[in-house]
């Protein structure tokens, strides 16, 4: 007896999920709860597990679109399925030796020293074109090439020797013009669609800030080995610009706000979206109240979720929701870029790469590491106001973190 393996109901707005990959062959023995093939919808990835133990039988190829509670696969009772018959074997037709005919070798002529030798005039006029001799034939006595000879030669005649002789002039090779196709993934679907919606449905604004990152990094190489040691994870930039964005949320809390129809909807809470590179395309898993957590505690967050990111395993809940996001282009060497909104949320604070430029500071030019900040903005619900002076007062908290440690 056989058990149907179907598509379970994965989201209330999810209907329909792809076959990502199989994680069984077809014949396999699986044991009850076994991972056996992989889920992808436009939201995240899930794991399809054996229902009971047995022989798997596949129905579903991989990459195919089905909807939720379509069969996969079925599991037989029984050990292993009988291995195909392999395919028989096509003939092997002998491989016969290509005959090589060996090249007819030339009779010895009965040339004398003048063949093939230019008269005084001949000479001149094959000089004069860049002729070589060689590649004449003489009609005078024994052979010698006359005038006549030459000029003829000059017009373009090529002599019958040197026809028969010249090798074929092969045609350049063409560069590669392969093209490879594929079909979209449903992640890859969603973030194209909503991307365009943003575009066409806000009123997105960017504005810029610098940031003098010194006094952090003097702070993190001051303190992060006994950081590492007391709590386990690493000191990182994205703790303090989130620690810093939740400060911020609070003096402009239209920021952190979003449009619902005719309303405007605040909150007073930060669940912030952290924009993550993963091997199927950008996610963005959500931090809790990150209002009332530690540098530490937002350190072990973005590592958790990072490392979910990575294997495919977050979760719909870990990607639903968020009030504000954050996403760092600098680890990809990116200096300055305009982010978009991740709708419904109104705004976006994009992170870029390091690097050392002069400024002045107390009327002297000296060398800091600075970073471009920028703050992608829904203008329906944020003023110019607003959107500034956010990003000074988060540039602010950044350049003196004692703010950050002390709150104010």
């Amino acid at each position: 007896m056989s058990l149907e393996i179907k598509v379970p109901p994965v989201g209330e707005s999810i209907t329909e999920v792809v076959l990502s990959q199989w994680l069984k062959k077809d014949g396999d023995v699986v044991e009850m709860d076994e991972v056996i093939a992989e889920l992808e919808s436009d939201k995240a990835t899930f794991e399809l597990t054996a229902e009971k133990a047995g022989t798997l039988k596949t129905i579903a190829a991989e990459g195919d679109t089905l909807a939720i509670g379509a069969v996969v696969c079925e599991i037989e009772d029984g050990g292993a399925a009988p291995a195909k018959a392999d395919a028989p074997k096509s003939e092997e037709k002998p491989v016969v030796a290509e005959e090589k005919t060996a090249a007819p070798i030339a009779e010895k002529s009965g040339d004398s020293y003048a063949t093939g030798t230019p008269s005084p005039a001949a000479g001149k006029i094959l000089a004069e074109k860049g002729i070589d001799s060689g590649a004449v034939k003489g009609t005078g006595v024994d052979g010698r090439i006359t005038k006549d000879d030459a000029v003829k030669a000059e017009a373009g005649k090529k002599p019958e020797a040197l026809k028969a002789t010249a090798p074929a002039v092969e045609a350049a090779p063409a560069g590669s013009r392969n093209e490879r196709r594929e079909k979209m993934s449903p992640l890859r679907r969603t973030v194209a669609k909503r991307l365009v919606a943003v575009k066409n449905e806000t009123a997105m604004l960017t504005t810029f800030n610098e940031v003098n990152m010194k006094p952090i990094m003097d702070l993190r190489g001051k303190y992060k080995d006994q950081f590492k040691e007391k709590y386990g994870v690493g000191l990182g930039f994205m703790s303090f610009f989130t620690k810093a964005v939740t400060e911020a949320l609070k003096d402009f809390p239209a920021v952190n706000g979003r449009i619902e129809g005719e309303e405007l909807v605040y909150n007073n809470f930060a669940d912030i979206s952290i924009a993550v590179s993963a091997p199927k395309g950008l996610v963005v898993p959500v931090i809790r109240n990150a209002e009332s957590m530690t540098l530490a505690q937002i350190e072990k967050a973005v590592l958790e979720l990072a490392l979910k990111a990575r294997d495919s395993k977050l979760t719909l809940e870990e990607m639903t929701g968020g009030t504000f996001t954050i996403t760092n282009g600098g680890v990809f060497g990116s200096m300055m870029s305009t982010p978009i909104i991740n709708a419904p949320q109104s705004a976006i604070l994009g992170m870029h790469n390091i690097v050392e430029r002069p400024v002045a500071e107390k009327g002297e030019v000296v060398i800091r590491p600075m970073m471009y900040v920028a703050l992608s903005y829904d203008h329906r619900i944020i003023d110019g106001r607003e959107s500034v002076g956010f990003l000074v007062r988060v540039k602010q908290l950044l350049e003196d973190p004692a703010r950050l440690l002390l709150g104010i």
